[in-house]
Order: C-alpha cells, then structure tokens, then sequence
C-alpha cells in the first residue's frame, strides 16, 4: 500500500520469514553456518532454541535453500503435536517413503532401508522439527532412537530441534538425559541490541529499494528499539504500521509520535529503565571442547561473503569443501 509513496520496490517488513530479507547479525550467521556445517559434518543431533520472534524459522529457511542446493533430503515436521506413530508416519511420508507402512515395527524397518540406500548414494537426510518444545517425551525419545540409525562412519539421519528457551527446560529433565548427551551442537538466538535494530530495519529497507535511507529518522528508531526490545518479529509489526500512518499522513518520514501511536494500537509497552535481559549464545560444541580440526572446518565454513542480492551469505565452494 505504501510501496510507492516511499519509492520501494516491495514491502520491507513482512511477518512471514523470508529468506531474501536475512540480516546477518553474527548469532544468526554463526547459528546459520554452524548448524549447515553440523549437518554436512554428519555431527546427528543439532538444536536451535530462542525466544518467540528471534529468526529461528527464518534461519531454518536460509539453512534450506543452502540445503536444497546440495541435494540434501529433508523431512520438517511444522506440527509437532503428534502420536509416537503419527510422527514415525508423517516423516516416512515427508521423506518420500510411499507407500509407508502403517505399523510401527515396519515404519522402522522402512525407514533405516530408505536412510540406508540414500546413503549408499552419497545422499544425505535431515528432519527438522519445529515448535520442539510441544512435543511430548514420548515422541522425544521415539527421536533419540532414530539417532540409532547409523553407519560406523555417521548418523544415517540428521537431526534439527527447533524450539522456545521452554525445550531447554523439557531436555533436562532426568529421563531426557540420554538425549541430550547426543547433542553435538546447539545454538540460542538473543535479542537484538539497538543497534543491531537500527541496523536491521535500515537493512531491510535498503533491500526494499530505499536508496536515500531517511525513512525512520534515528529518533524513531530509538522508539522502535524500546517498545520491540529487539525482537524482529515485534520490529517488523511496529515499523509495517508506523510506515501505515506515515503513508495516512502523507509523511515522507516516520517520527518518534508515530511510532508512539502505532505501539498503542499494539498494545506494546515501552522496556524497563533497566532493559531486558539478553541470554549469551551457547557457542558449540555441548558436552566437550572441539578438536582442533573441527575448529578450523566451522571457522572456514563462517569465513562468507555477505550477497547483496539475497541478503544472506552464500558458502562458498571452498567452505563447503571444508565443512564436507
């Protein structure tokens, strides 16, 4: 609607993660690279958690279209809200597997035959779950035994949990702590810093086709920063409708009063005097310190050229060499 009033090409702040928007702040880049390079290393069992609106779908988008290029095979369970059968039965169906059986013992057997022969191939296979921390830990320990499935030179099946800080929580309960002995890397998005705000709206504004970059004055900016606290998905919400009233007004500026007025529409309240707290990154590895190899193929695969064209950054074919 306000595309041509501020002479963009298209909307710069969808809700929906899209991959060609990706700012590459050093967590998302380091959680991008280091899970692309967990999977290709064959390391079996990654985990990417974060609070609600961090980027966590949206770096698994990234991780996909750098996947899809390698030919890698991947089942996402977006619904994790299943029986123990009923998510054997949606990843056999999702990795291709058909007719699957609808047994359990058979659904196993079908699939370390189906894991086995894409092996042989030289194919690789991941299954990504999102919204991990519903899943029950019934369905948790049907994962940690697909973990089983392997050759003596690596896991026949990749493993990515995606979830809120709340799977933390769920993976160490006691009864779960087989599981999470099995995770090779895991990483925990933040929440932006200011300027890393500033930096992320500008970012996808320039993106949108914003040559002059004066859109949000940096007072506005400032505003957006203490009413999101830095969540991307809040960023986007409180910029699309401040950019509304703008639009409305005939502005050719956002100011600090419209985004006040769009973050009362919200309902958003400003940050505490004191901020909000931001976890750090747990960097890898869990459960020991890498070898020095190991650290020198993630190094590599982090060593990237940011592409203007798709704002995220493409491995390239000597990181990927490494990371192999």
């Amino acid at each position: 609607m306000y595309n041509t009033f501020f002479q963009l090409s298209r909307r710069p702040v969808e809700i929906s993660p899209d991959p060609s928007f990706f700012y590459a702040t050093p967590q998302h880049q380091e959680a991008l690279a280091g899970l692309y390079y967990g999977i290709k290393a064959e390391k079996g069992f990654l985990v990417l958690t974060g609070e609600v609106g961090t980027g966590k779908t949206l770096v698994v988008r990234c991780l996909q279209e750098l996947l899809d290029k390698n030919r890698v095979a991947y089942a996402y369970v977006f619904n994790p809200r299943l029986s123990s059968q009923q998510f054997l039965s949606y990843v056999a169906d999702d990795l291709g597997l058909s007719p699957h059986p609808t047994t359990k013992s058979d659904l196993l057997v079908g699939l370390s035959r189906h894991l086995l022969e894409r092996h042989r191939r030289g194919a690789m296979t991941l299954l990504v779950v999102e919204e991990a921390q519903h899943l029950t830990p019934v369905v948790l320990e049907e994962i940690r035994l697909l973990t089983n499935l392997e050759t003596a030179r690596g896991k026949l099946l990749q493993i990515l949990l995606v979830g809120q800080p709340e799977l933390e929580i769920i993976l160490d309960a006691p009864t779960l702590r087989q599981l999470k002995q099995r995770i090779s890397l895991w990483f925990r998005l933040r929440l932006l810093s200011e300027q890393e705000t500033s930096d992320y709206v500008q970012r996808r504004l320039k993106l949108a086709g914003d040559k002059k970059g004066q859109i949000f004055i940096p007072t506005a900016l400032e505003r957006i920063y203490l009413y999101s606290q830095g969540t991307p998905r809040l960023i986007n919400t409180l910029c699309d409708n401040a950019m509304m009233s703008a639009f409305a007004l005939r502005k050719s500026q956002v100011t600090p009063e419209l985004v006040e007025e769009a973050a009362a529409d919200l309902g958003m309240k400003r940050a505490s005097a004191n901020g909000h707290s931001m976890a750090s990154g747990v960097r890898w590895p869990v459960g020991g310190e890498a070898s020095e190899l190991e650290a020198a193929n993630f190094a590599a695969v982090l060593e990237v050229r940011v592409r203007e064209t798709d704002g995220y950054s493409e491995l390239d074919s000597s990181a990927k060499e490494e990371s192999e």
